[in-house]
C-alpha cells in the first residue's frame, strides 16, 4: 500500500513564547491541494514513577490551563540546551520530590497530544532511593503537595478518574507491569527520537542557551 508523503510547502511562526513556540505549516494533502495545520512546539519533558517498597512518589499540584490541582509524577521539561533526558530526571527528582535514585529504567515515551502538539514524554522507573535536600521551590511549585502512594491505590485512582494526567497514567500502569514481573523496562539510555526539535533548535541558533526558556 502506498501512502501519501504529506510535504511540507509553507511554515510560518505565530507566536514564541518562553515554553512553547505556535506556527501554522501548509502541507500537501491527499488528491491535491493543501492544507494548513497549527503546531504548537514544545521542548519535550521528563517524568519520574519513583518507587520505594511497593509505594511512588506523587505530587499535587495546580494547573492553570485546566484550573484543578492534579495528582502527578515529578517531571519537569527538557529545557536546557541539549541537557541529557536522565540528567534532567535527576535534577527534577531532586526538585520536586527531594529524592535521588541509583537504578534508573526507561518505562515509555509518548506523545501527549499528537494532533496539535510535538511534545513528547520520556517516563523512567527509578529505584533504590535516598532522601536529599530539596533546593526551594518558587510559583507553582512552592504549593505543591507530595505524598507517597501505594502502587495498587494508584492504579485504582487511574480507574476512578482521581488521576487524569495521562503521564501520570502511562507511568503508573506501565510501572505497575513492571513491578508486578509482568514487563520489563527498557534501558535509561535508550534512544530517544521522538524527542521534539523544532523550538529547542530555533532557541539554539538564536544563542538563547543554556536556558532556552529565556527570550
Amino acid at each position: 500500500m502506498t501512502t501519501h508523503d504529506f510535504t511540507v510547502l509553507n511554515s510560518e511562526l505565530l507566536v514564541d513564547a518562553p515554553i512553547i513556540g505556535l506556527r501554522r505549516d501548509e502541507v500537501s494533502m491527499p488528491g491535491g491541494g493543501s492544507a494548513h495545520r497549527e503546531i504548537v512546539e514544545h521542548f519535550g519533558a521528563v517524568a519520574v514513577v519513583a518507587e520505594r517498597e511497593g509505594e511512588i512518589a506523587m505530587v499535587n499540584q495546580y494547573r492553570r490551563s485546566v484550573n484543578q490541582r492534579l495528582w502527578e509524577l515529578p517531571a519537569g521539561l527538557l529545557d536546557i540546551a541539549e541537557e541529557d533526558p536522565l540528567t534532567c530526571a535527576r535534577r527534577e527528582l531532586e526538585e520536586e520530590a527531594g529524592l535521588a535514585a541509583q537504578h534508573w529504567e526507561l518505562l515509555s515515551d509518548l506523545f501527549t497530544s499528537p494532533g496539535i502538539c510535538d511534545e513528547a514524554v520520556r517516563i523512567y522507573l527509578a529505584r533504590e532511593l535516598r532522601e536529599v535536600p530539596r533546593p526551594p521551590a518558587e510559583h507553582e511549585e512552592a504549593d505543591l503537595i507530595f505524598n507517597w502512594v501505594p502502587i495498587e491505590k494508584a492504579r485504582a485512582m487511574v480507574m476512578s478518574g482521581e488521576i487524569n494526567n495521562a503521564i501520570a497514567i502511562t507511568g503508573i500502569m506501565t510501572a505497575a507491569e513492571v513491578l508486578a514481573g509482568r514487563a520489563v523496562a527498557r534501558p535509561a539510555d535508550t534512544s530517544f527520537p521522538q524527542r521534539p526539535e523544532a523550538l529547542a533548535q530555533r532557541r539554539i541558533a538564536a544563542g538563547r542557551v543554556p536556558d532556552m526558556k529565556k527570550l
